[in-house]
């Protein structure tokens, strides 16, 4: 079991430990490390000197937020934890403005969808590929998971402009209420089709002393559903606090007179609402998810007297 796991085992158990260390976790300056420092950092937690408390926190934050807890890899910068805000906040932005036509919100659609995909693949669990490496079908599952989600998400722009929808009500719906469980199903979607082989071949699972027990399709199909869950909450709620407050203002008299500030104040909120949500999304659940023994397929039942075994959930 790789360090990471160990340990979000001894400190990723209850949810507002996992928020803590997320938000630690999370902060930006750490995409500035270079490879030769995630590197030190890592050895510096396997090995036997005595660093100080400081040390050891940034040492933590290199290795959490830089190497992926299976392969102990590292990973892409732009697709490590701490990039998802700066990167993704844009294209959330863009993905969900009142377009005029079709074609921009396309365009935001499919880059947001292909980040979403790049980081849902690049973040999964990778046991249930030996070789760790990007098969055939996988790569169509994500050219198919990007073209589907993007075209589903710009439905609700086709049909205010193909079929000329101008009612007050009918736009109101279409440009505030609709994108926000589409926005939440599209980002399940993503991870569901993204990490699909998690499904079919299965994921690894571990005993209590963090010995490799066998490869389980239950744990890989919980795995892909607890993330898939905990992205739709986060894309769901981004979507929702934006339109919900930019409603409350354009009640105020500050809107009346300054109708201007509407567009700014939506795109600070939806960043602020994303910002606020990536922490909690990413602590709905363990990192180093858990499940009991006889929801396991039988033949892995009998390898150990564990009750309870342990799998990353992938992010």
């Amino acid at each position: 079991m790789d360090i990471n796991l160990q340990f979000w085992r001894s400190e990723g158990q209850s949810f507002l430990r996992r928020i803590y260390h997320w938000m630690n976790v999370l902060d930006p300056v750490s995409l500035l490390s270079s490879n030769g420092e995630i590197e030190k950092a890592r050895s510096l937690l396997v090995g036997t000197e005595q660093p100080n408390e400081k040390e050891v926190q940034d040492a933590w934050k290199l290795s959490l937020s830089s190497v992926h807890s299976d392969t102990g890899a590292i990973l892409p910068t732009i697709f490590r934890s701490p990039a998802f805000l700066p990167v993704a906040a844009p294209l959330v932005i863009g993905s969900l403005l009142p377009h005029k036509g079709v074609k921009p919100a396309f365009f935001w659609q499919f880059l947001l969808q292909s980040y979403s995909a790049g980081f849902n693949y690049t973040n999964r669990n990778a046991t249930s590929n030996k070789e760790h490496k990007a098969t055939l079908k996988q790569i169509l599952l994500v050219v198919g998971a990007v073209t589907y989600a993007t075209c589903a998400g710009v439905i609700p722009q086709f049909a205010a402009n193909r079929y000329g929808l101008r009612n007050p009500s009918v736009q109101v719906f279409l440009r505030s209420v609709l994108p926000v469980p589409l926005a939440a199903l599209l980002a399940a979607y993503n991870v569901v089709i993204v990490r699909a082989e998690e499904f079919e071949n299965g994921i690894q699972v571990f005993d209590s002393s963090g010995k490799a027990v066998g490869i389980s399709q239950k744990a890989g199909s919980q795995a892909v559903n607890e993330t898939a869950v905990s992205r739709a909450a986060l894309m769901g709620t981004t979507a929702a606090l934006p339109s919900l407050l930019v409603f409350l203002l354009q009640r105020t008299r500050l809107s009346l007179r300054n109708p201007l500030l509407v567009a700014p104040f939506r795109h600070i909120s939806t960043a602020l609402a994303l910002g606020l949500m990536l922490p909690v999304s990413f602590s709905l659940f363990p990192q180093l998810g858990t499940i009991r023994k006889e929801k396991l397929e039988n033949e892995l039942q009998t390898t150990t007297t564990d009750e309870q075994l342990f799998y990353h959930r992938g992010l």
